[in-house]
């Protein structure tokens, strides 16, 4: 045990156009190399591309997107008298929204063709209409939790 208290941990690191948090862990999620400019550039070219695709607020359909990509479920693997099981755990409010984020960043890198923000702006349309890879993969989360709820008494 440590003798001395945890560090806490910074949260809600607001980006400096829209103050918004989400936007900001979203920055960091895309930042490279320590290049948080290009990061940022990155972030709001794909905003307004959000914004003119669809005609509404951008910053409404981001965080609509992350709503719906964020997994209330996961499963992690516990080890118990030699043999695996996927046991389904609840995920924090902080965690659901890094996954959600991640995803959404994992499956535009994924897509071919166009600019790193229009590939972007494009999986955050689909997400914030519940369609999309992000979409795919937080069913496939929740299908496997369910499959697997008979393990969920060996919660750590």
């Amino acid at each position: 045990m440590p003798r001395r208290k945890y560090k806490k941990v910074k949260r809600n690191i607001a980006d400096p156009k829209y103050g918004d948090p989400v936007i900001g862990s979203t920055i960091h999620c895309i930042l490279k190399r320590g290049k948080k400019s290009l990061a940022e550039r990155l972030m709001y070219q794909t905003l307004d591309i959000v914004g003119e695709k669809t005609g509404k607020d951008s910053l409404e359909v981001y965080q609509q997107a992350i709503k719906n990509v964020s997994p209330s479920v996961q499963v992690k693997s516990r080890r118990v008298g030699g043999a695996t099981y996927q046991v389904p755990l609840e995920i924090s409010g902080d965690r659901r929204q890094a996954l959600g984020i991640t995803w959404l960043l994992d499956f535009a890198r994924a897509r071919t063709g166009a600019s790193f923000p229009e590939r972007f702006a494009e999986e955050i349309i689909e997400a914030s209409e519940n369609r999309g890879g992000a979409i795919k993969k937080k069913i496939d989360t929740h299908k496997m939790a369910e499959a697997n709820k008979a393990f969920s008494h060996y919660r750590f």
